[in-house]
């Protein structure tokens, strides 16, 4: 009996001190933290990768924030992390309360003075308006924080415009509480049938696109393709460097096998434009960002180039077991085997 009471106490005690930090992984390594490991501040704007990692940042995210920040990107808001590949809402909602945006990266509101009273009788009345050409500052007008204001700014330009009313609740800053309040006012160009097909009449789509060089504007005109299918597009050419074959659109999640087909006819690939991998000299953060080099991969490069050197050509990868005829199949067109320009 006593026994018994000793194995349930210690159950209890278990359940009740187990730490509610640690997020356990789920089967989509994209959507939520790595298993058991607890979470700690991080700045997104200067950690390296190690740091994101070590903070609990799943790997294929740590790597898409260092692209977006080699992109130009600064990260103004903690929600603008939301709007990075492979981050799900999920995730998000677990990384948010560990998110720090140094001070000079983050926005500071300008401090504005309104008396208990104005803030009281302050009614707002809404008219008809269209999204597209809508100010941060007339947004904010209209009850969303000045930080929802711009976040939905900026998501509007990276999409390139809502078109309905399911893009616009796409943005994380549109609850759908302000959502159901406006739906009767936002005007969307779409809705302008007439402007949309003279706009279509002077731009006429020549088809097939180069996937290396469309915008996500180009894109959303393609059957097959909407405007979260075109951000995930355009973020996996960067990341890869661009696309050598039409066929590796298949590789995203977000392109059913269906869509796929649709999309097919309506692309071609310009594989001059593809940024190549000077595999001799390359650092590893360059090489670990890649979607085609797995960490054992890197390991092995950057082992073997210390203490033997480089290669000449892809057949000595393989010889010197860094790649499997498959890897070696994959990744050839991104690599260069000359002298760094640099």
């Amino acid at each position: 009996m006593i026994w018994m009471i000793a194995i349930c106490t210690a159950i209890i005690l278990t359940l009740l001190y187990t730490s509610p930090t640690t997020v356990k992984e789920n089967t989509d390594s994209a959507s939520v933290a790595p298993q058991s490991v607890t979470l700690k501040p991080f700045d997104p704007n200067t950690a390296d990768y190690h740091t994101l990692i070590d903070a609990g940042v799943p790997r294929n995210v740590a790597v898409s924030l260092i692209k977006w920040r080699e992109a130009g990107k600064v990260f103004r808001i903690k929600e603008d992390v939301a709007l990075c590949y492979n981050v799900s809402d999920s995730l998000y909602f677990a990384l948010e309360p560990y998110i720090v945006i140094g001070e000079e990266f983050r926005i500071i509101p300008k401090q504005r003075e309104f008396s208990d009273t104005i803030v009281r009788q302050r009614t707002i009345e809404y008219q008809p308006f269209r999204i597209d050409t809508a100010t941060a500052e007339y947004l904010h007008t209209l009850g969303f924080s000045i930080r929802q204001a711009r976040l939905i700014v900026r998501y509007r330009d990276m999409i390139g415009g809502y078109r309905d009313m399911a893009e616009f609740e796409e943005c994380y800053a549109v609850d759908s509480t302000m959502a159901s309040r406006l739906r009767p006012y936002i005007i969307f160009p779409a809705s302008d049938t007439t402007a949309v097909a003279q706009t279509f009449e002077r731009e006429a789509l020549r088809l097939p696109i180069d996937i290396n060089s469309a915008d996500s504007a180009t894109l959303v005109r393609l059957k097959g393709i909407g405007a979260k299918s075109a951000i995930h597009i355009l973020r996996y050419r960067d990341l890869l460097g661009g696309y050598y074959s039409k066929s590796q659109i298949s590789e995203l999640e977000v392109v059913t096998e269906e869509n796929f087909h649709k999309i097919l006819p309506q692309i071609w690939c310009d594989s001059t434009k593809i940024k190549k991998i000077f595999i001799n000299f390359a650092r590893p953060k360059e090489l670990e960002v890649h979607p085609y080099v797995s960490d054992l991969m890197l390991r092995r490069i950057v082992n073997y180039r210390e203490l033997k050197g480089g290669w000449s050509t892809i057949e000595e990868m393989i010889e010197s077991n860094i790649l499997s005829d498959e890897e070696a199949m994959r990744i050839a067109p991104y690599l260069d085997f000359g002298t760094s320009p640099e």
